[in-house]
């Protein structure tokens, strides 16, 4: 399940992710998101993968790449919090398609990762 956290405002956002993804998942996301670029032009996102995060399926997965990779200019920070090694490894691996910073965080410091992306 993928959810907008409530300390999210304006151009900053913040995604909390949960379980495995699924194309659902974003069908509710991404217009939201849009909107936003819409309304900022740029956005700082904060992707916080909970204790619970499993991953994508196929089709989600596509979807998230696909959205990152339309919007890899319009992302001005991108804050990574308790993802996996895994994950943390994918981003780093296309971090460079990116205009903006990106910084990955542990679980446990999800308030500094706020702190960071609205800085």
């Amino acid at each position: 399940m993928l959810k907008i956290m409530k300390e999210s405002d304006g151009p900053v956002v913040g995604i909390r992710a949960s379980g495995l993804l699924h194309e659902e998942d974003y069908t509710t996301l991404l217009p939201e998101l849009e909107a936003r670029f819409d309304t900022y032009g740029k956005l700082r996102l904060l992707f916080f993968a909970d204790s619970g995060f499993e991953g994508w399926d196929i089709r989600a997965a596509w979807d998230d790449m696909s959205f990152g990779l339309k919007h890899a200019s319009d992302f001005e920070r991108l804050a990574l919090v308790g993802a996996p090694d895994w994950v943390v490894w994918c981003l780093k691996l296309s971090a460079f398609l990116m205009k903006g910073e990106v910084k990955v965080f542990d679980g446990d410091a999800l308030d500094a990762a706020w702190a960071w992306v609205r800085a």
